[in-house]
């Protein structure tokens, strides 16, 4: 099986999957095919308990109470039902994300909420914090090992957030929106990677006083502009 986020990088005319993922959170698009979402529900179930690799296309039919002939007539193969199901998970995370960042007042704050709230979802999600923990073979290779598209997609993300802030006035039009982002997500990437033995990335109160001390001071521009080609 591929990196299980390798579908999330793959480009298309409208960009990635990612993206897209990102664009539904935004308009709120649902999934109205109840079995569907049922046979979803349940290879989540199967997947946090028993690992992608262990399960198969049966265990998720029995879990769903649904035949095996159900479930592949709306996923193919079983990378199909991975590719969705990981899919939905971003997607829940985006829409928690888009519910935390309202809660600020300043870009500061919004930053920080930033920050400890992707750091949050992704390690206490059942599914993917449990696939970092448990098969890093099939998740860690879509961060590090597909040419940094993974890493590039985030930071388009997190670059359209800075935009929104220098657009409302929020930061300076001198901030350098692409650097700034590039080394928020690297260092949120690195922390995911390679957890630290300094660093309690469970403490929620700690990773908002690093943020405090390391990230929201990017907000202000110091150097000239790097220059990239």
């Amino acid at each position: 099986m591929e990196p299980v986020l390798s579908f999330l990088m793959e480009s298309s005319d409208s960009g990635s999957l990612l993206d897209s993922v990102y664009v539904e959170a935004v308009e709120q698009v649902g999934d109205v095919d109840e079995t569907r979402s049922r046979v979803l529900d349940a290879a989540y179930a199967q997947f946090c308990r028993m690992g992608i690799q262990r399960s198969t296309m049966d265990d998720v039919a029995r879990r769903a109470g649904v035949s095996r002939i159900t479930v592949y007539r709306r996923f193919a193969t079983k990378d199909a039902l991975v590719e969705q199901v990981v899919r939905r998970e971003f997607r829940r995370y985006f829409d928690q994300f888009l519910i935390d960042i309202r809660q600020a007042e300043t870009a500061a704050d919004r930053v920080v909420l930033g920050f400890v709230s992707s750091l949050r979802a992704i390690r206490r999600n059942p599914l993917i914090g449990g696939l970092i923990a448990t098969e890093p073979d099939l998740l860690l290779p879509s961060l590090t090992g597909d040419g940094g598209r993974t890493l590039a997609t985030v930071r388009r993300f997190v670059a359209d957030q800075l935009r929104r802030e220098q657009r409302a006035g929020n930061v300076s039009d001198d901030l350098d929106i692409d650097f700034v982002a590039e080394m928020m997500v690297r260092i949120s990437g690195s922390l995911l990677a390679v957890p630290s033995h300094i660093i309690d990335l469970d403490d929620d109160a700690r990773l908002a006083a690093l943020a405090h001390r390391f990230l929201v001071p990017m907000l202000e521009p110091r150097e000239p502009r790097l220059d990239r080609p």
